[in-house]
């Protein structure tokens, strides 16, 4: 099974870019999409449909939402993640097989100090609270996502120059380790510990072509899903396509 992961920046936008994908040869067997910026009636059901995909999602108008789109038709789990109710549309979860997926879009968190950063700073503990609950399942398990977070000086072009992001801050990479430290694997960072692997390049300044990029969209794995990982890679090509994504595609595979 192969699981990717894509920040697609506005399903409406990327349409035409989301339905070459999905229709390629080797497309995954498994797409989780996240800032779809629609609601249910906006997404467009029918040609992701025709593509050979089921869709669930969880959407809002102009902001957030995420989608889980799958060959084998999924069973839904959750929206939205456990304890008080939120009304932006960043988490989602559903069975594929043997497999629970997740499509989650961490908030973004800028500027540092505002309360966009204590949201997301507390989005993050309610993230690691059912991800420890997932983990206790003991089932094989994929967190995808954007996950707004750039883990160490490897995944970012210039640490000193992005060093006010948020995506950088101490809090947003201590509230990142504390998931990882439950025992989950990054997946990209398993099988290529030296590589930048960027999977995102902001609009401005020239950063795509400069490839002043950041790792911030990322899979992890439980241990039964870990033990079955077998490759694991960020499809650069759809960041190079005329408007794009500010993001591109990882994708890991896993074994039978």
């Amino acid at each position: 099974m192969r699981i990717a992961t894509w920040n697609v920046n506005s399903v409406r936008a990327r349409k035409a870019h989301l339905l070459d994908y999905l229709r390629a040869e080797d497309a995954p067997e498994v797409v989780l999409l996240q800032e779809l910026k629609v609601e249910e009636e906006g997404f467009p059901r029918p040609e992701v449909e025709e593509a050979g995909y089921h869709a669930l999602l969880a959407g809002q108008k102009g902001y957030n939402g995420v989608a889980i789109l799958s060959r084998t038709k999924a069973t839904l789990r959750r929206r939205g993640l456990p304890g008080e109710e939120d009304a932006q549309a960043r988490y989602l979860e559903a069975e594929i097989g043997d497999v629970v997926v997740a499509s989650l879009y961490a908030p973004n968190g800028n500027p540092v100090g505002s309360e966009k950063f204590a949201y997301k700073l507390a989005w993050m503990r309610r993230m690691a609270a059912h991800a420890a609950a997932l983990f206790a399942e003991e089932r094989a398990v994929v967190l995808g996502g954007d996950w707004n977070v750039c883990p160490t000086a490897l995944d970012v072009w210039d640490e000193r120059a992005m060093a006010a992001d948020a995506l950088l801050q101490p809090e947003s990479r201590a509230a990142w380790r504390t998931i990882l430290w439950q025992g989950w694997t990054d997946a990209f960072r398993a099988l290529h510990p030296d590589k930048a692997g960027y999977t995102y390049w902001d609009y401005q300044a020239g950063a795509w072509p400069r490839d002043h990029g950041m790792r911030i969209d990322h899979l992890l794995l439980s241990p039964h899903a870990a033990q079955r990982l077998a490759a694991c890679a960020v499809d650069r090509a759809p960041r190079g396509k005329d408007s794009p994504s500010d993001h591109t595609p990882v994708w890991c595979a896993l074994a039978a």
